[in-house]
């Protein structure tokens, strides 16, 4: 059992018609047929959506990406048109609002990885291959890869798991033209952001990135523009803590979990015997202290600082 501690309502806003409610952004499109995309200050875990959320994190994740775009905007087009909050809409809602085109998204979440850990690391201990690639011999965790690898995904729904699949089922999926492009595109973004990211005392150990096309879909509110179609663009959010994982670099040290800008804090008390939760029960997590939740917003926000030489 996952998903949402407590689902909350959307917001109702004139003229803007409620489409989704996601782990962390709520979805509208507005009567132009744009995209309204809303980042909450929800925080997820081990599939649950949590009852507690971490003051600022919707605009930190909604300007941090708005940046990198701005950096990726001569590789791959982007799907912002704006960041104007609608007519009627809470005053919330600055700073954490992007208004962008409709695009029918591919259902690959589009992995680089440049470090071992997480699932690939599982995998590599396993088979010494992550989606299918053989990678070498001696590998631990947080060991830098001799390459950047694409290691694709399905999307899951809301309380499901990501699972990771191999190119070749990718190429099945979405044929064989399209799986290059995504995993040209991916790699490229993905090394240029880890180039970014380490001349700023960061590194970017994975990522995943969302691309969809341009071009009209039916009513499900993902494509409603009848535009032509410009190719693949990149959507969603990106190279965010969410997204990604960012460590410091004068801290990293293969062979052990690297100290991380993200919501580990969270996982780690969740699943620590403090919390009093069962991962593996039925019930689902409790509220985070006022500790967990004030030391995740300060790696947030220091993350934003770092990667963006801004104030927060």
């Amino acid at each position: 059992m996952s998903g949402f501690v407590e689902k909350p309502d959307p917001v109702q806003v004139p003229g803007l018609l409620h489409l989704h409610t996601g782990k962390v952004r709520d979805l509208y499109r507005n009567e132009a047929g744009d995209l309204v995309m809303v980042a909450s200050d929800r925080i997820s875990a081990y599939d649950w959506v949590l009852p507690t959320e971490i003051p600022d994190k919707g605009r930190i994740l909604t300007q941090l990406s708005l940046w990198w775009f701005e950096q990726l905007a001569d590789l791959v087009p982007n799907h912002v048109l704006g960041t104007d909050v609608p007519e009627g809409a809470p005053a919330d809602w600055e700073g954490r609002t992007m208004v962008c085109r409709s695009l029918r998204m591919i259902p690959v979440e589009c992995v680089a990885r440049g470090y071992l850990t997480g699932s690939g690391l599982a995998e590599y201990e396993q088979t010494r291959t992550v989606c299918g690639l053989a990678l070498p011999e001696g590998l631990t965790d947080g060991s830098e890869l001799p390459g950047p690898i694409f290691t694709p995904a399905t999307k899951a729904a809301v309380g499901d798991h990501d699972e990771n699949v191999s190119y070749e089922e990718v190429a099945r999926e979405v044929g064989a033209e399209t799986a290059a492009q995504l995993r040209q595109l991916t790699l490229a973004v993905y090394q240029r952001a880890r180039d970014v990211a380490l001349d700023r005392g960061i590194i970017l150990a994975d990522t995943k990135f969302e691309f969809g096309h341009g071009g009209a879909e039916g009513e499900d509110g993902i494509g409603v523009h009848a535009e032509s179609d410009v190719g693949l663009v990149l959507g969603d959010e990106v190279l965010t803590p969410d997204s990604s994982r960012f460590w410091p670099a004068e801290q990293w040290e293969p062979g052990r979990r690297q100290p991380s800008f993200d919501k580990q804090f969270v996982r780690d008390w969740l699943s620590g015997p403090d919390s009093g939760w069962d991962r593996q029960g039925q019930e689902p997590p409790p509220p985070l202290p006022d500790r967990i939740v004030e030391r995740t917003r300060e790696k947030y926000v220091q993350a934003y600082r770092m990667l963006t030489g801004l104030d927060w």
